[in-house]
């Protein structure tokens, strides 16, 4: 069942996933219509009126925002409006270095207004704060750890990079009942450093890589190439974010990865899990 008449709208880049929230929850979905001016500027129109509404668009790109504020004010009239942002751009930049820099985290947050916010495993809670409404992040790890369960492995082993993604690992490790662990970076002199598992022997073991986010690729691929040294039979590359700009996904295949797995927070190929569960558990915790 619908909660009430909440209406489901999808952003330009979260289609797919707004569609899937609706059918989870039984809801309808609201159709808007985007395009571009000459100029490049977008446009964006809700073609019905709605009373309740629950927006769902990721922020990968700075016209995304754009496209988010815009569809906050098509629903000026609503008398509830919740905002889901399942990948959050601009959120790695959430302190300030150096006089004058604007902190990014912030002034995103802060131009974001709604009765309720959702995000996805964003890069720090401190963000959070920043809302002028009630802000919740939630967690997709143990989705990624069942589709991580439903994948035939041999005497599995999930692996964070490094010590800092610790507990994703752990999240993802306990969906399943298998071991976790973290690389563990040891310098051997100025210019020679050796990464390895800090407690569990990878040799014969197939290898789940877990971390938030894939943006480069850099940091996950030189950890398969090490893993695969160290005598892992597969390496898997899993995390919730897929942003994997650039060449991203050339440097996971070329460095041996069996797969790359992600969830549907940005549209990618790779997305073969949905957040979509979650944010309709919650949708349906804050109606």
């Amino acid at each position: 069942m619908c909660i009430n008449i909440m209406k489901i709208v999808g952003g330009k880049a979260s289609q797919f996933l707004a569609g899937r929230v609706a059918q989870t929850l039984g809801c309808g979905l609201a159709i808007a219509e985007f395009k571009h001016f000459p100029d490049g500027e977008l446009y964006t129109r809700l073609l019905e009126d709605i009373d309740e509404v629950t927006i769902v668009q990721s922020t990968v790109t700075d016209s995304d925002f754009i496209c988010l504020l815009q569809l906050i004010d098509a629903c000026e009239d609503a008398n509830k409006v919740n905002v889901v942002i399942p990948y959050m751009g601009y959120a790695r930049q959430d302190k300030v270095f150096m006089r004058g820099e604007a902190m990014s985290a912030r002034a995103v947050a802060r131009a974001i207004k709604a009765d309720n916010i959702f995000t996805i495993n964003i890069h720090s809670k401190n963000i959070l704060s920043f809302f002028s409404a009630k802000a919740i992040d939630l967690d997709a790890m143990p989705l990624l750890g069942k589709y991580i369960g439903s994948i035939e492995l041999e005497n599995p082993v999930i692996i964070a990079p490094d010590e800092g993604a610790a507990h994703l690992a752990q999240k993802a490790a306990a969906e399943l009942g298998i071991d976790y662990d973290y690389l563990e970076k040891t310098r051997l002199s100025g210019d020679k450093v050796i990464l390895k598992a800090k407690k569990l022997d990878v040799k014969a073991r197939d290898v789940v890589i877990v971390d938030d986010m894939i943006s480069t690729g850099g940091t996950v691929a030189e950890t398969i190439s090490l893993l695969r040294e160290q005598g892992a039979r597969e390496v898997y590359a899993a995390c919730v974010h897929p942003v994997l700009s650039m060449n991203a996904v050339l440097k996971l295949w070329g460095a041996g990865t069996r797969d790359i797995i992600a969830t549907d927070t940005i549209e990618r190929s790779v997305s073969k899990v949905t957040v979509a569960p979650i944010i309709a558990k919650a949708i349906g915790g804050n109606s």
